[in-house]
């Protein structure tokens, strides 16, 4: 089915989600994006308010990752989808490594994109980053987070997280204290993914474990053998499972 006709089924979305666009190619998505029922955003505006903190997910061209470490710091963990030319092992690493949530391919057309940008963004649709009082972050040891702007800091230190990673933080810290089953992990964040997350798990542990102790910090993530994870300044409790 050629985009032309898939863009009449497309659902729009109630809000008209904004979606920022960065390079050319990204930018060339503008059209079918307003289409789809989002609002695309061409180019980076300047300053933070108030045009970034409507932003919901970050499409960017090939050859833009150098961007993305600016856009997490100014967004958060919002969606970024980073292009690449083929679908190859390579390239996905190379979007992990470079701190975007998931590839587009150019060459697909955008119903592809489409498919995967409403996977990340009814995983949790971020709200746009406005602030909130300090009793609302949610805080062990020296890590807040901030759940209604998607961001983290441990101590000082910002983290640039994925989005996957802020929902797999912000779902152990919400048990904090106690143990987290793979399979609790897998059913709410990995869900539209089917088994095929069940090695997926690990790798963002150890990607968060990374950030977290990256000024020399002490462990919070706890890897308990056969039952799960927990999230704790000590070592977790032999409590059940949440």
């Amino acid at each position: 089915m050629t985009d032309a006709a898939t863009a009449k089924t497309e659902p729009a979305t109630a809000e008209r989600t904004t979606v920022l666009l960065v390079g050319p190619e990204a930018a060339g998505l503008a059209p079918r994006l307003e289409v789809s029922g989002y609002r695309p955003l061409v180019g980076e505006p300047v300053g933070e308010e108030p045009a970034m903190t409507a932003v919901a997910a970050v499409i960017l061209s090939p050859g833009r990752e150098e961007r993305i470490p600016e856009l997490r710091r100014r967004l958060g963990a919002r969606p970024f989808l980073l292009g690449i030319g083929t679908d190859s092992v390579e390239g996905r690493s190379h979007c992990l490594d470079c701190g975007a949530d998931d590839f587009w391919l150019p060459s697909l057309g955008t119903s592809d994109l489409l498919t995967r940008l409403r996977l990340h963004l009814g995983t949790g649709r971020p709200r746009p980053a406005t602030a909130v009082p300090a009793s609302a972050l949610l805080q062990v040891a020296d890590l807040r987070v901030d759940p209604v702007a998607r961001q983290a800091w441990r101590g000082q230190r910002q983290l640039g997280l994925t989005a996957r990673e802020f929902q797999l933080l912000l779902l152990l810290l919400r048990h904090r204290g106690t143990v987290v089953s793979r399979e609790r992990i897998l059913e709410e964040i990995w869900s539209d993914q089917g088994s095929g997350a069940s090695n997926v798990i690990e790798v963002y542990v150890r990607y968060l474990r990374q950030k977290l102790e990256q000024g020399g910090e002490r462990r919070l993530i706890h890897t308990l053998r056969g039952r799960g994870y927990c999230l704790s300044e000590g070592r977790p409790p032999a409590g059940s499972l949440p």
